[in-house]
């Protein structure tokens, strides 16, 4: 069996969630006897797993159907997370919903990572199977190291005794970066540290004058940052806060689970089934609920439930993934 993975404009993906998802399916793959290719020009390969929605991917689609190939399309995206991100998303979301919707009927099966961004599609009167699959994580790369940690505190210059809340995302609204910011207000005690980087002409006036400066001094914004440094952060800060309005599933939760990291996200469906507040995390659903939230758990009056947490990662590790996407691939070949 040979799979075509196909992504359209790595570079220009390449710090979005989609792009990384692209290195998580080659290692996932790895642990299977599935042949992989990159190769666009390849005409050798079973089934073509497509990520991406541009004029191209429609090409590869259309050319993999002439040459009786068969289709897997990875629904990362929805409309409802499609919203509130870029400069004039929500102007023009209905049009990209119909067009993800001209897309995912071209498959022949669609993976999506949660059964919630299953759900969302189903909504789209979409016929073919939906197979949720969870994007997965490397847990061996997200073990313990002290020297990681020591490196993401210096990096930042911080004190031992330095309370840090971090967060991972692009420069989106809907990702909850205002609520971040907000928080840094109220709690100049502490650092706040957003990693991510999207391009400011992208995004909405308002966010681009917090990034380029008008934000408190006890928040950083470092940019994409991969590496040590930022492995460190997820094992070293004291608190990971992911304000996310919408999400498919989000991998840097996924990362902050495998480090053993506690974690308090908003409380929304996509989490609803496998993230369980007070047992394996811990949930918010307004800028004040987060912010009792963080301050109990800085303090150690809620427990600390990372380990709970690292079980759940521990369900989502590549091998396992590398096994559910080949099952995919096998049932459409065999029609």
């Amino acid at each position: 069996m040979k799979v075509l993975l196909y992504f359209e404009n790595q570079n220009l993906i390449a710090k979005s969630g989609i792009g990384r998802a692209l290195k998580l399916q080659k290692e996932a793959l790895s642990y299977t006897d599935v042949e992989v290719t990159t190769d666009t020009k390849s005409l050798d390969y079973d089934v073509l797993h497509i990520n991406t929605y541009g004029v191209n991917s429609h090409h590869m689609v259309n050319k993999a159907h002439k040459l009786g190939k068969k289709v897997v399309y990875h629904g990362h995206s929805t409309y409802e997370d499609f919203r509130n991100s870029f400069t004039g998303s929500n102007t023009i979301a209905p049009l990209f919903k119909r067009y993800l919707v001209s897309l995912y009927s071209k498959s022949d099966a669609i993976i999506t990572p949660t059964p919630y961004s299953k759900q969302l599609l189903r909504g789209y009167r979409l016929n073919q199977p939906i197979i949720p699959i969870s994007n997965g994580i490397p847990l061996e790369k997200y073990q313990h190291d002290d020297d990681k940690i020591k490196k993401f505190r210096e990096y930042f210059d911080l004190a031992d005794d330095q309370k840090v809340i971090m967060s991972v995302g692009l420069f989106f609204e809907r990702k909850g970066i205002l609520d971040f910011v907000e928080l840094a207000k109220r709690h100049p005690e502490h650092v706040f540290i957003w990693f991510g980087y999207t391009d400011l002409r992208l995004v909405p006036n308002k966010i681009s004058r917090l990034i380029k400066g008008n934000h408190p001094r006890n928040l950083i914004f470092p940019g994409y940052i991969t590496g040590d440094v930022i492995r460190g952060a997820f094992q070293g800060a004291d608190l990971f806060l992911y304000p996310s309005y919408e999400e498919t599933e989000g991998i840097v939760v996924l990362e902050a689970l495998a480090s053993k990291q506690k974690v308090l996200v908003r409380d929304i469906p996509v989490y609803k089934k496998w993230l369980q507040d007070g047992v394996n995390s811990y949930k918010a659903r307004d800028l004040d609920e987060f912010e009792i939230k963080m301050q109990k758990i800085l303090t150690g009056e809620s427990p600390n439930l990372s380990e709970s947490g690292y079980k759940l990662a521990q369900t989502r590790d590549l091998p396992e993934i590398g096994k559910q996407l080949q099952a995919v691939y096998k049932m459409v070949l065999e029609g």
